[in-house]
């Protein structure tokens, strides 16, 4: 009987020493780290436990953060609505509808110091999940960061920043891929020299496993696209070494243990090669950090207690992979945003396989085994053909333009759903040990008036503030972005007067078009 993994990587009953020719004998810490890019990992520290959170207005949302801190968050992730992502103000009429429905919305600095009130910016590290708008979301955190009066060089945390994959698997573009690539290469050199602890991308895997693909494809396509970022800061001058050291990468962890954990190991020994062959001569820009995530799309709404089981697999997979922050999935988001009660299981499955599992105690705990050296080696190998098949392409950008990364992952998610539906792979609940449901699972909504409050906000903010100032930002960004200067300060500077994040983006609308 044939096995295979989620990627069709064929499984053997058994693996032997003839299985597993170790290529490289490296410890952790050391290149191409294989084993991880920390000596001691979590004996020396655990993984920043992380709760992606975010909903409704800026208030409720840090009353969320405040709850999470309390419970033993080391690290906030922001979620933001729908358009906030796509540089929409919340009076916009596509807003309509949208408004704080599946992240928080924010409209002005203002929002940004409601959401953060009683929390220190020097004290917590902060992943925002933002791509098109990241700019404008970066800077209204610096600029409420300057406003508490923090050391910019000690304020910490990520924003995605990573354009591509929205291309590719997830759509909340605006910008036609060289004005978005511009943008990201002003936030690279900017950070270096403002920011030099912020992660100015986190270059993500994440939506295109969400989106379908498998982990062969996730880790492919990701370094791909990390490939051409590099390449595209390289082309503006930045330094390869400097930078390098703030790019890190966020994955998915579905529910196929080994493959997962052979699939963090390949990216790490792939990069650190990637890296070292576009120059990099200091070993620290070689190092892949990522953030995990639970698999989003592996939950499922029948039985939704069965998450539960799902993401602790994923957990420990993620852990035994040697992640460096993680989130996990609250059981119910199948059906709506997490519950407070579903959040705090997930916080505690974490906080559970750190503390009881032993799964932590030891680096790479997996290292050695027949079974998961051999899959690391198999991932790896047709990871590479990919990636050769997108260089042929002419890179990431190329690639993504022919639709190459999208036909790719579209074949892999109708290929996942067939085998669903014909039984050939089997999911808990849905198409194996179905029952009846016979009880319901709460689930959180947002209420409908969020979208008039924040409206009516952003008419006060507009009456109040110095309009003529506000012009004149608005002004010299355009005209920046007409040049080469770089368009970060001059956006601190604007949000600062009180420009929205619509209308920064809508300055830019303007200049470079919108993709379709």
């Amino acid at each position: 009987m044939k096995i295979t993994t989620d990627s069709g990587i064929e499984i053997n009953e058994l693996y032997t020493a003839k299985n597993n020719i170790l290529r490289e004998n490296s410890l952790p810490g050391e290149f191409p780290f294989t084993r991880g890019v920390q000596a001691s990992m979590y004996r020396g520290k655990l993984w920043t436990m992380r709760q992606y959170a975010g909903f409704s207005t800026a208030e409720e949302s840090n009353k969320r953060y405040h709850y999470l801190l309390s419970q033993g968050v080391s690290g906030l992730s922001v979620a933001f609505d729908l358009p906030t992502q796509i540089g929409y103000d919340s009076d916009h009429e596509l807003a309509d509808g949208e408004v704080g429905k599946v992240g928080v919305a924010i409209d002005s600095i203002e929002d940004m110091e409601r959401l953060f009130e009683g929390i220190n910016l020097e004290e917590v590290s902060t992943s925002m999940t933002i791509n098109a708008t990241g700019f404008i979301l970066l800077a209204f955190y610096v600029a409420l960061a300057k406003k508490q009066g923090a050391d910019l060089k000690k304020i910490s945390g990520t924003i995605q920043n990573d354009i591509l994959k929205e291309y590719a698997a997830r759509g909340t573009y605006i910008y036609p891929p060289k004005p978005s690539m511009r943008i990201i290469t002003d936030i690279f050199q900017w950070c270096s020299t403002n920011v030099p602890k912020w992660n100015t991308i986190s270059i993500s895997g994440y939506h295109i496993r969400e989106a379908g693909s498998t982990a062969v494809q996730e880790i492919a396509f990701t370094l791909s696209n990390g490939k051409a970022y590099v390449k595209a800061a390289l082309e503006k001058g930045l330094d390869i070494n400097v930078f390098g050291k703030r790019l890190s990468f966020f994955f998915n962890a579905h529910n196929n243990l080994f493959e997962e954990v052979a699939k963090f190991r390949a990216a790490r020994r792939m990069w650190a090669k990637i890296m070292k062959d576009l120059g990099t001569t200091d070993e620290k820009a070689m190092m892949l950090r990522f953030h995990t995530q639970t698999g989003g799309s592996t939950l499922t709404a029948q039985q939704p207690l069965n998450n539960i089981c799902r993401v602790t697999i994923q957990t420990l997979a993620a852990v035994m992979g040697g992640t460096q922050s993680l989130h996990t999935n609250g059981y119910d988001e199948a059906l709506s945003l997490p519950t407070e009660e579903a959040a705090k299981i997930a916080l505690r499955t974490q906080q559970i396989v750190a503390y009881e599992s032993g799964a932590p105690d030891t680096v790479d705990p997996l290292a050695g085994s027949y079974f998961v050296e051999s899959l690391t080696d198999e991932v790896e190998k047709a990871a590479w053909q990919l990636i050769e098949k997108i260089d042929i392409l002419g890179g990431s950008v190329s690639a993504i333009e022919q639709g190459f990364m999208q036909d790719e992952i579209a074949a892999s998610a109708y290929q996942y759903q067939k085998d669903i539906e014909s039984g050939a792979k089997t999911s808990v609940g849905v198409n194996k040990f179905v029952t009846a449901e016979s009880y319901k699972t709460p689930v959180f909504k947002i209420d409908e008036s969020i979208q008039k409050m924040q409206v009516d906000k952003l008419t006060i903010l507009k009456q109040k503030r110095d309009n003529a100032a506000v012009k004149v930002c608005l002004q010299n960004i355009a005209a920046s972005a007409k040049g080469t200067d770089n368009l970060m300060p001059l956006v601190v500077t604007a949000v600062e007067h009180f420009c929205t994040l619509g209308e920064i983006a809508d300055v830019l609308r303007r200049e470079y078009g919108e993709y379709s």
